[in-house]
């Protein structure tokens, strides 16, 4: 019954999103494609507008930081994530970072190297753990969707 109650509020974190969505795009110059969806309790830290990209169907999670400013060297690099990946929640990504189409970045992560397309890396700092992976939207694993339905049996 709590979960049937919580969902009358849906439209309005689906509003907040895409309200944040706008300012980010509209404020810092980030470029968001087409259903992406950022955590409310992401941050994201960038002083030239450009310089994160981030590609449609892609999920950042929670408390998830992404940076394009580097203070040490005092450079700006560009930030790119892919279309149809997932970064974990609490997850670091660096400046200068690629990550590929259809990754998954596991949660508490610290991306310090770019990832090819369809890989998924966890760690400090993040490993490729595997390659050649397949994913929907929002980088929901394909084999996730037959196990659910009792069809991978």
């Amino acid at each position: 019954m709590a979960l049937k109650s919580l969902n009358r509020f849906s439209s309005i974190r689906l509003w907040a999103i895409s309200t944040r969505n706008l300012w980010l795009s509209f404020r810092y110059g980030i470029r968001l494609g087409r259903h992406t969806s950022l955590s409310l309790s992401s941050r994201i830290v960038t002083r030239r507008r450009g310089d994160i990209v981030i590609g449609a169907d892609t999920l950042v999670a929670f408390k998830t930081l992404i940076l394009s400013y580097d203070p040490v060297s005092d450079r700006d690099l560009p930030v790119r994530i892919g279309e149809r990946c997932f970064v974990g929640g609490a997850s670091t990504v660096l400046p200068g970072v690629t990550i590929g189409d259809e990754c998954i970045v596991g949660a508490g992560s610290v991306v310090f190297h770019d990832m090819p397309d369809r890989t998924i890396a966890a760690g400090n700092p993040a490993r490729i753990l595997r390659e050649g992976i397949e994913v929907g939207q929002y980088g929901r694993l394909k084999s996730a969707d037959l196990t659910s339905t009792g069809m991978g049996d």
